[in-house]
């Protein structure tokens, strides 16, 4: 797992993979009780937040735009296997 890179964290965001520039990852601290399985993707000096049932959507996004954001909801979807995979094997 890789840690987060360009900003002071004092946390770990653990990337499931990268796609065109954008890393998609998730905060190690997703709080207390833990939000349910999502993605977070920044890249292209914008972010996004994805919730991943009962299908890929958007949750928030600053600086990316429509036709972005619909590029990356495609790219969600079509790895939500490997997201959630990944999501359970590191928070259990």
């Amino acid at each position: 797992m890789a840690s987060g890179t360009g900003r002071a964290l004092s946390f770990r965001m653990p990337v499931v993979f990268r796609y065109r520039g954008f890393r998609f990852f998730f905060y190690s601290n997703e709080g207390s009780p833990r939000e349910p399985l999502h993605v977070h993707v920044m890249g292209e000096g914008g972010e996004a937040k994805f919730w991943l049932r009962p299908e890929a959507r958007v949750a928030f996004s600053d600086g990316l735009n429509a036709s972005t954001l619909r590029e990356l909801t495609g790219v969600v979807q079509g790895n939500a296997e490997l997201i959630e995979r990944t999501w359970h094997e590191y928070f259990g």
